[in-house]
């Protein structure tokens, strides 16, 4: 049940990213692509992130932080070539700047959906 909440709440902060940041489009139809890339995300995030934190740690604690933001960015892109390789559908990112803004969209989103909802927790 949670992992369907942590879904839920990543679907719609990937919808709101499609939307907001430019240079993230959906491949094939609009809904499934933006339902299957939030389920590659929350794969991504339920099994790869948890070890990249792990190793990025040193440049994290270097950077104060902000080395997470490239973190997040690289789970997107993962989830992205994911979504478009093994669905078929999904999102395609054009630059990696796009990455960074949508994985800060995409983190913010989630955060509030999380809080107000009580999903995803």
């Amino acid at each position: 049940m949670r992992f369907l909440g942590s879904w839920i709440v990543c679907a719609v902060a990937c919808a709101a990213a499609i939307f907001m940041v430019p240079g993230i489009e959906v491949v094939g139809d609009q809904i499934a692509g933006t339902l299957l890339a939030a389920l590659a995300l929350a794969l991504v995030n339920a099994t790869v992130k948890p070890v990249m934190q792990l190793l990025a740690l040193p440049a994290t604690i270097l950077t104060l932080g902000l080395f997470t933001l490239v973190v997040n960015a690289m789970m997107l892109e993962l989830a992205s070539w994911l979504s478009r390789n093994v669905f078929s559908m999904g999102i395609a990112i054009s630059t990696f700047g796009s990455a960074m803004l949508g994985a800060i969209v995409i983190s913010i989103v989630s955060t509030i959906v999380s809080a107000a909802t009580g999903l995803g927790e």
